[in-house]
């Protein structure tokens, strides 16, 4: 079991060093991985599974305490990134498909590697978990919805059918989880420490099956696909962290929301962009899986390197610059 968690933490640490390797092998011999394409879904469920089993009642609590900051955050994710990549996608000019598979990673909700950027970046945690967990407890509804309103011009979206994959991909694998957390706490205990080395492997698989499946695509549009994903993510984190600095919320706040705002979850974006829009429109979140796990470091190092006015992420208080509570 040693083995297996050291193995784990190094998975995670450098994740993006194995998704860049693992892409640019797809890219160069494709024919091995395409064999993987009918399990994305699967593959995805296991991720999303092994969320599930890593989540609290605690982690929900600040929802209830303290819901400020939790619902700023979450109506930026779900407003600022759909509409920068619909006004990026615009601006460019991209073509249909790529136009809605920018869209779809700008409508997914905040993916779990945030977290760990969060903590790092000396941001408040139990924030940015609270975050993600609620913003994709809500995706069966608002990813639909948002697609339908932004998205439709490029490519026709129905949303009923996108509503019931986030619910089998995401919300069913999430609720499993839980409950097997919840009835076999110790043998969850054991197992905790190699879920990291579980979702890198099948953010990886995902990844590289997307790449072969597009090979000729990205050789023709590779860096128009990588400068809209880099300006998304960029304006995401950007403006993240301006909206929670207008609404007076502390530094902590601000980069936990800043880093939660710009990081996606690229993996559910690859999965409904594939079943719903083609393998084309997957290629945005494909590319940022890659540079999500690169920007989200660099920033985090940054900030590490700076104080927060907090003492700790585990019991950051949710305050604004005044030290008091932005509801009280």
């Amino acid at each position: 079991m040693k083995v297996l968690e050291m193995i784990s933490l190094i998975a995670g640490k450098y994740f993006a060093v194995w998704v860049i390797c693992t892409a640019i092998i797809a890219y160069l011999v494709p024919e091995p991985f395409l064999n993987f394409s009918g399990y994305i879904t699967i593959l995805l469920g296991f991720v999303m599974f092994g969320m599930g089993l890593t989540l609290k009642a605690v982690d929900f609590k600040i929802v209830l305490t303290n819901p400020f900051p939790v619902i700023i955050g979450v109506c930026a994710q779900f407003i600022i990134m759909p509409l920068t990549a619909f006004a990026i996608a615009y601006i460019m000019n991209l073509p249909a498909e790529l136009a809605a598979g920018l869209v779809l990673l700008g409508s997914v909700p905040g993916g779990t590697a945030s977290n760990v950027m969060v903590y790092l970046a000396k941001g408040n945690l139990p924030l940015s978990i609270a975050m993600t967990s609620l913003s994709t407890l809500l995706a069966p509804l608002a990813t639909p919805f948002i697609l339908l309103l932004l998205a439709g011009q490029w490519m026709p979206v129905d949303p009923m059918s996108m509503f019931m994959s986030i619910i089998q991909v995401i919300i069913i694998p999430i609720v499993l989880g839980i409950v097997i957390r919840k009835f076999m706490p110790k043998v969850v205990e054991k197992s905790i420490t190699v879920i990291p080395l579980i979702s890198v492997l099948a953010i990886i698989i995902i990844v590289s099956v997307v790449v072969a499946g597009n090979v000729d695509n990205i050789a023709s549009a590779g860096f128009l696909i990588f400068s809209a994903v880099v300006l998304h993510n960029t304006f995401g984190l950007l403006l993240g962290y301006i909206a929670a600095f207008m609404l007076r919320l502390d530094e902590s706040n601000r980069r936990a929301i800043s880093i939660e705002v710009g990081m996606q979850n690229s993996g559910l974006g690859v999965a409904l962009a594939t079943a719903h829009f083609g393998p084309l429109a997957a290629l945005p979140s494909v590319v940022a899986a890659v540079w999500h796990n690169i920007s989200g470091p660099i920033l985090a190092t940054y900030w590490s390197k700076k104080p927060a006015d907090f003492k700790h992420p585990l019991n950051a208080p949710l305050q604004n610059d005044e030290g008091k509570s932005p509801i009280a």
